[in-house]
């Protein structure tokens, strides 16, 4: 009951990247950066351990950003052609690389990783890929005729790396997609789509990640302006919960999302956010079990499994060590109250 896991991303250690940033530059090389990043994998995976963590992640300790991590490996992509371009509708900037032609993959991108972590821990096993949609709105498009055929030609890549992740040992393949909660009419029309063109025969779980993005400036600002209630999941949940996919996650930790929409998803495991990411506040056991008892007004308990509302990756260090320790302790508490 209350299979507990973290949405992805852990903060990187100061000796290995800039401390607090998203796009952290590395702080070793060579050698020295691929046994620093084993370490901080091997670090994170006990403190999960240790928290009482069900289903725990690499902590994306080997990638350098959520979407980079994967594209600086494919084919077709000009890194060195930048394009300021508005992020998630533009409520960001960023210099971005440039889709020059065709997108090929030529290896296994984290394959390396996930062996890595699948040897160095018992529990199940969990990583992340960018979804298609939100690799579109993170790099710059000059090759395809439409965002749509970019996506879908990130969606085979996607397909094969996460079936070479599979046969790693990787329980769960999860797909991170914030751009789902800007571009609703878009995931209807082909974000679903090409979402279940990346999960497409896997022989593990599949879930899919939709947050309000991780706790920096630019997105707290952009929740300010949401209003009272924040119902962007409402107009997409129908169409996700008739898809393949299995698990599907929803922010509800501080948020203004109304947990009554945790019921437009019937037929999924629901990854509730009872961690906010948001703030270097940590929860108490009370306050994450409470969180989980309100969820369960609209959902079973063999499908609610308590998450942290986004990665922990701009946190401080010491923080993101004690949010986990507070989710596992506020689902030990729930267990025994509500079990």
């Amino acid at each position: 009951m209350f299979e507990t896991s973290i949405a992805g991303s852990l903060p990187k250690p100061a000796w290995l990247a800039e401390p607090e940033k998203l796009w952290a530059r590395w702080q070793l090389s060579g050698e020295e950066l691929d046994r620093g990043k084993e370490r901080a994998v091997r670090f994170w995976l006990d403190e999960q351990d240790r928290a009482g963590i069900d289903v725990v992640t690499d902590g994306e300790q080997s990638r350098i950003h959520f979407v980079h991590g994967f594209l600086e490996s494919i084919e077709g992509i000009d890194w060195k052609k930048l394009t300021r371009m508005g992020i998630r509708n533009n409520r960001y900037e960023a210099d971005v690389p440039t889709v020059t032609g065709p997108v090929r993959r030529t290896r296994s991108v984290h394959g390396a990783e996930a062996a890595f972590a699948r040897q160095n821990t018992k529990r199940k096993l969990k990583l992340t890929l960018p979804g298609p949609m939100t690799i579109c709105d993170t790099i710059a498009n000059a090759a395809y005729e439409r965002r749509s055929d970019l996506a879908m030609a990130f969606a085979d890549l996607l397909n094969a790396e996460a079936k070479e992740l599979a046969a790693r040992g990787v329980d769960v393949i999860q797909f991170d997609e914030p751009a789902f909660n800007v571009f609703m009419q878009d995931v209807k029309d082909w974000g679903i789509a090409a979402l279940e063109r990346a999960a497409r025969d896997l022989p593990c779980k599949t879930a899919v990640h939709i947050c309000y993005g991780y706790g920096i400036e630019a997105n707290v600002r952009w929740k300010q302006s949401l209003g009272a209630e924040w119902r962007q999941y409402e107009e997409i949940f129908p169409a996700l919960n008739a898809s393949r996919i299995d698990q599907v996650s929803i922010e509800a930790a501080n948020s203004r999302v109304p947990l009554s929409l945790i019921r437009l998803l019937p037929d999924k495991q629901v990854m509730v956010g009872v961690i906010d990411v948001a703030t270097n506040e940590v929860e108490s056991a009370e306050q994450v079990a409470a969180r989980i008892a309100a969820s369960l007004e609209h959902i079973e308990r063999e499908r609610m499994l308590p998450c942290t509302n986004c990665g922990l990756a701009p946190l401080p260090f010491e923080v993101a060590q004690r949010k986990l320790g507070a989710l596992g302790a506020g689902v030990a508490r729930a267990r025994t109250e509500l079990g």
